[in-house]
């Protein structure tokens, strides 16, 4: 049995941005990503809404996810860590660069590639995903300001980060686009795109035999 960690935000946890509930398993990436993959692989889904990277979050609790990640890979010993982070991270309240952001992802590749307890035969694969764009829209959200702009430079930087660090990388921007009318999170059709693309991927990454 080889195990996946799917590491991200709401856009992992499966936010719906017209409905106001989460998408069900027949729905979200992750769960149609189990349905694609021989049943040797389990996924594990690890997402939360507004978590960030290594950001404290001065008005959510909790939504840091370098110190979840940690005890979370303790918990699962995965094979393989996907992480999809960085979207929150452009919130205005933070101030900081799509650099520093790629940064904050580095920081937890760093840490999933150095889990290895000594009866685990090699730490796992990591997998680091660059965030689709987001669109600043005149929806009345605030706090997102020059997000888009920033997004916009994830592809570059993460990818930098990437073969700094000797991780795999893929860039959801390409194929994903969020909801147009709410600017974030993403509808059912772009949940299927990316599960379609990490069950052709992943077992290249993390093949069986």
């Amino acid at each position: 049995m080889k195990t996946i960690l799917c590491f991200g935000d709401s856009n992992t946890w499966g936010y719906s941005p017209s409905l106001e509930r989460r998408y069900n398993e027949s729905e979200r990436w992750t769960m149609l990503l189990q349905s694609q993959l021989p049943n040797e692989y389990r996924i594990i889904e690890e997402g939360l809404n507004s978590r960030t990277t290594v950001f404290e979050d001065p008005f959510e609790a909790g939504k840091k996810g370098l110190d979840y990640l940690f005890p979370c890979l303790g918990s699962h010993h995965p094979d393989l860590v996907i992480i999809m982070l960085g979207t929150n991270d452009l919130k205005s309240r933070f101030n900081v660069t799509a650099s520093d952001i790629s940064k904050g992802a580095a920081k937890l590749v760093e840490l999933a590639k150095n889990f290895n307890p000594g009866f685990m035969n090699q730490a796992p694969e990591v997998l680091l995903i660059s965030p689709a764009h987001v669109l600043e829209l005149d929806n009345g959200k605030e706090g997102w300001d020059g997000a888009q702009a920033k997004s916009e430079q994830f592809a570059h930087y993460y990818e930098l980060r990437s073969k700094e660090l000797g991780c795999h990388f893929l860039d959801a921007a390409k194929f994903i686009e969020p909801c147009k009318k709410e600017g974030i999170h993403w509808l059912p059709e772009e949940h299927i795109k990316l599960a379609n693309k990490l069950s052709q991927l992943i077992p290249t990454i993390l093949p069986l035999n």
